[in-house]
């Protein structure tokens, strides 16, 4: 008998888990590592999102916020042969919503400018409203 109901417990938690995984608009994510991996994989689960029709909001700050930058290097990576660059590129033309922190500019002796297409800055009060949206998953990095 516990055994059964147990089991029916954890079919109706994995119910549940999907039905509100599914619910999701999609994703917030911060990304400040320098660290390349990390940073290849921010960008694949955002594509992964993107892909289930969900939304991406993504700012890059400190370090990471060199992959926005246009003649800045981006290390390709096994086994997808792809740079987090490559795929911020990629995500910005699937509909991505990609910005920089407001101090990352600045600070790093740069302007908008030097910005790829499809980046902009951050306002930080429209960051703070979509991180404080319970609609969106938040990923940081």
């Amino acid at each position: 008998m516990k055994k059964k109901i147990l089991t029916s417990l954890a079919v109706v938690s994995l119910l549940t888990g999907s039905v509100y995984a599914d619910s999701s608009k999609g994703l917030n994510v911060i990304l400040t590592s320098k660290d390349t991996q990390t940073q290849l994989m921010a960008m694949i689960l955002s594509m992964k999102s993107l892909e289930q029709s969900k939304k991406v909001n993504v700012v890059l700050c400190s370090d990471a916020g060199e992959l926005a930058v246009k003649n800045a290097k981006s290390k390709v990576l096994k086994p997808i042969n792809k740079s987090p660059k490559m795929l911020l590129k990629g995500i910005i033309k699937k509909g991505a919503d990609v910005k920089v922190c407001p101090l990352y500019l600045p600070n790093a002796n740069k302007d908008k400018s030097m910005l790829i297409q499809g980046v902009s800055v951050a306002n930080p009060k429209e960051v703070a409203t979509k991180l404080l949206d319970t609609d969106y998953k938040l990923l940081s990095y």
